[in-house]
């Protein structure tokens, strides 16, 4: 018996799987439970970049020292925050190591940075679906009644006041938990990307291994790098780029720069279209077929000019 081949998924399987399990029957409307989170390689974890800055050192007294320095230093460059959260938030969106992971509420949003690097289109994608709605489920009593009093499905950096030091907020719990964090509304990249965090209460907890405890919370949507130039080039059409989630003169040069990229294919074997219709397709074979069959046939050598070679 012959063995049924794979497959290969297309454009609008990705989307498709990236939308699964939006429909809320309770509001009769499309409103996914999902978090979202789009890297460029397939194999990277979900590894906070504090973890990876501090390696074996010890994570909490790393972080506090990052707190506590760039709070300093703000001041002289004119930022401001007010509580530990919001200097948190801030630092993230600033370029500080955290324990704080980018997310998105927009499965495209997370798409477009799971296909942006060039470098890494010839490796597997992939899209990280959490599901926070059911994640706050599991969050301990104080923090669930603080979302039922506020009527919110997130928290925010306000929420989290009760909460002075990131140790009062890890005592919460014996157990590492995870917490999505709306950011405040810094400026347009935060807004445009449709940004929220994730928060683990513990600065060495890796949200890997919380995952892989509940399993029922996340899926991963592989991005195939035989389709990302595809998806790269739709994401551009439908507007979700750098020039949109960056609006500022760098995300319009880093948008610019990949944009014209120009596309690695050799001359000699042009891609075909994949929404050209068969007719199509059989009447540009045939005309390619005729063009061969008018051609003169090669003209013979004689036997005198061969032999003055």
């Amino acid at each position: 018996m012959a063995r049924r081949s794979r497959r290969t998924p297309g454009w609008t399987d990705i989307v498709e799987a990236l939308y699964e399990g939006s429909w809320n029957a309770g509001l009769h409307r499309f409103r996914s439970p999902y978090a979202f989170r789009g890297l460029p390689r397939a194999d990277f974890p979900l590894t906070s970049s504090l973890v990876r800055l501090a390696g074996g050192a010890q994570v909490g007294r790393v972080e506090l020292a990052l707190l506590r320095n760039f709070r300093k230093y703000a001041h002289v460059e004119g930022e401001r925050g007010q509580s530990v959260w919001d200097w948190l938030a801030l630092g993230q969106h600033r370029g500080l190591p955290t324990r704080l992971l980018d997310w998105t509420y927009s499965p495209l949003v997370a798409l477009h940075f799971a296909t942006e690097a060039p470098d890494d289109m010839d490796r597997d994608g992939v899209v990280w679906c959490v599901n926070f709605v059911e994640a706050n489920r599991r969050l301990p009593a104080r923090l669930k009644r603080i979302l039922q009093h506020e009527g919110s499905e997130t928290l925010t950096t306000d929420m989290l006041a009760p909460f002075p030091t990131l140790r009062a907020f890890d005592a919460l719990a014996r157990t590492p938990f995870l917490v999505f964090l709306e950011p405040p509304a810094m400026d347009r990249r935060i807004v445009n990307q449709h940004a929220l965090f994730s928060l683990m209460s513990s600065a060495r907890a890796g949200m890997d291994e919380w995952l892989r405890g509940h399993a029922d919370l996340a899926r991963r949507v592989v991005v195939p790098a035989a389709l990302k130039w595809e998806i790269r080039d739709k994401l551009d059409q439908a507007n979700v780029n750098e020039r949109i989630l960056f609006p500022d003169l760098d995300g319009l040069s880093r948008w610019l720069a990949r944009y014209y990229l120009p596309a690695e294919r050799p001359a000699e074997a042009p891609m075909d279209d994949p929404y050209a219709t068969p007719s199509a397709l059989n009447a540009r074979d045939r005309n390619r077929r005729t063009r061969w069959s008018r051609r003169a046939a090669p003209r013979r050598a004689s036997s005198t000019r061969s032999s003055r070679r």
